[in-house]
């Protein structure tokens, strides 16, 4: 793991997991504040619901009770209705009747609509507003019943100039010898929408209404809970639960109906998901704080970091830098002055070295020539010995011609560069050397590219290759063949069909430096190239040799293009 991850891990570690373990202890502490408090502002508002509707339900039960056993009302109700009398004593009593019906209604304002109903003939008396034509009863939602009185749920009024919802009750007429009057009273305008609607809870709260058996009498959630189905988890006690997304809580009064007030558990949980909202954006600007802090620490240790890199990346590919920049971080500044006086020393023994291995290399190269040029010139000038003795002045001249050119070229300066066209030339006269000494015309195929023929070279790299191939098992059907071309790099290729190497004898030739061969200049000219190469292009150039027994040797010179003009 970078430096760099550790630094955030460590330090979000350290920062974070006190932040989390106080944001899970505050979300924990949050939840279940809330959750008391909703539950307790819900089952507040019920019971206060259920109280008012028990009061308006308590009152229609006192109304009815006047209305239905007054023993004045009762006594005229009957004469009025099912007495004979003269029509001016039935009108005065139906006037009493009035009378005393809009006092009851007068001294009781949450009364609404009221009126008396003959069961049998479906017929209204009495009534303080106007009812709508088509009567239904038995089609109102049942609350609860008892022996003498029936309560109905909240429904629209029957009254033609009311459509609220309303409370009512249907209470028998305590007549004689008569079972068939009943007295009907409705909750006053507005009054059961309003207890409905009181909502000191402030959320989104909506009601049913259960009669004693678990019958949804009213609801304001149809969608989820129907009018006239079994509420579901149903029982006498009071409670709570979860249906269907929503939250409800239920509150039973003493006359066994019950009021449940329902929430969506969206709005349940509304305010408690703000205040979740506003703890996640403050997280995310303790995070962001922290990572700001993490990367600032980050960056103190970094440009340092960075600075040590860098030094020590032009160390390291041999390039001056000028002096550094300090951090302004007393410690890496003390660290880095340092290292600069540790550049400085090893500078010193670069360049030290360099020289030293300089001097090495050319006195190694220098003492190969003077190994190689001996041999070859004591070969040479005893062929022109024999020759003398055996053949007339021309030959002599042709071989001492060659022997001159090639002389000169040879034992040139050390170190001085020559080129592809002068290297051709004076393996051309070495050729003709060796075809005159050994009577012998070689099959030599040359082919250069014009292009790489002014291309600077090290001296004497191209007859070394050649007289390896010479010598190592060339029949008189063999060849050789010479390959110069230009492509991006110079690539010399010299192979020939003779007897072949072992892969043994390739890396004696290569790497040893000794010069206890049987063979005149064997080893002696491959290593010279090797090493010439090294000096000259360090790493830039290669020199590799292919070889098969039987088949042959190819050897593949690979040289960059230099710059330097001849």
């Amino acid at each position: 793991m970078t430096l760099r991850r550790r630094i955030f891990l460590i330090f979000s570690v350290s920062s974070l997991v006190p932040f989390l373990s106080i944001f899970i202890i505050s979300n924990y502490t949050i939840d279940q504040i809330f959750d008391n408090k909703i539950k307790s502002g819900i089952n507040s508002n019920l019971r206060q619901v259920e109280l008012s509707l028990g009061n308006s339900i308590s009152n229609l039960n006192h109304v009815s009770q006047q209305l239905a056993y007054g023993n004045n009302i009762v006594k005229q109700i009957d004469e009025v209705l099912f007495q004979t009398m003269d029509p001016y004593t039935r009108l005065h009593t139906r006037d009493q009747l009035k009378n005393e019906l809009n006092m009851v209604t007068f001294t009781n304002p949450n009364v609404g609509l009221t009126f008396y109903y003959i069961q049998n003939e479906n017929k209204i008396q009495f009534e303080n507003f106007p009812v709508e034509d088509n009567l239904a009863l038995d089609s109102l939602p049942l609350l609860s019943s008892y022996y003498d009185i029936t309560y109905f749920g909240p429904h629209e009024s029957l009254s033609r100039s009311d459509d609220g919802i309303v409370l009512s009750a249907l209470r028998k007429v305590g007549l004689p010898d008569r079972d068939n009057v009943y007295v009907y009273i409705e909750t006053g305008f507005s009054l059961t929408q309003d207890i409905l609607d009181n909502n000191e809870y402030g959320g989104d709260l909506t009601h049913l209404i259960l009669d004693g058996n678990g019958r949804i009498a009213y609801s304001e959630v149809p969608e989820t809970f129907k009018s006239g189905a079994q509420f579901p988890q149903f029982s006498m006690d009071e409670g709570s639960g979860l249906h269907e997304g929503y939250y409800w809580f239920k509150q039973t009064s003493n006359q066994n109906w019950s009021v449940v007030s329902v929430i969506s558990k969206t709005n349940y949980n509304k305010e408690k998901d703000q205040w979740m909202v506003k703890i996640f954006f403050i997280a995310l600007i303790f995070i962001a704080l922290t990572i700001l802090l993490a990367w600032l620490l980050w960056q103190m240790v970094y440009k340092p970091l960075n600075l040590f890199n860098s030094e020590i990346k032009f160390m390291s590919q041999n390039r001056m830098r000028p002096q550094h920049k300090l951090t302004k971080i007393p410690e890496f500044d003390y660290l880095l002055r340092q290292f600069s006086e540790m550049k400085k020393q090893i500078w010193n023994l670069f360049e030290e070295v360099e020289l030293k291995e300089k001097k090495r290399i050319d006195l190694e190269v220098e003492k190969l020539l003077y190994q190689i040029n001996p041999h070859f010139l004591m070969n040479t000038l005893d062929t022109v010995h024999w020759l003398a003795v055996i053949n007339g002045q021309k030959e002599i001249d042709r071989l001492v011609k060659s022997l001159n050119k090639l002389l000169y070229y040879n034992l040139g300066k050390l170190g001085q560069v020559s080129t592809i066209e002068e290297e051709i030339d004076a393996l051309k006269q070495y050729l003709v050397l060796q075809q005159i000494r050994y009577d012998f015309e070689f099959d030599v195929r040359i082919d250069v590219d014009k292009n790489v023929l002014k291309q600077p070279v090290p001296r004497f790299i191209l007859q070394p290759l050649v007289e390896n191939s010479l010598y190592h098992g060339l029949s008189d059907d063999g060849y050789i063949e010479v390959s110069v071309v230009l492509d991006k790099v110079i690539r010399i290729s010299i192979h020939d069909n003779g007897a072949g190497m072992t892969e043994e004898t390739i890396q004696e030739i290569l790497n040893n430096r000794t010069v206890e061969h049987k063979k005149v200049g064997m080893g002696i000219g491959m290593n010279y190239v090797k090493r010439m190469l090294e000096a000259s292009y360090e790493n830039k150039a290669s020199l590799e040799i292919k070889s098969e027994i039987g088949k042959g040797t190819s050897i593949f010179l690979t040289l960059p293009i230099s710059k330097e003009k001849t």
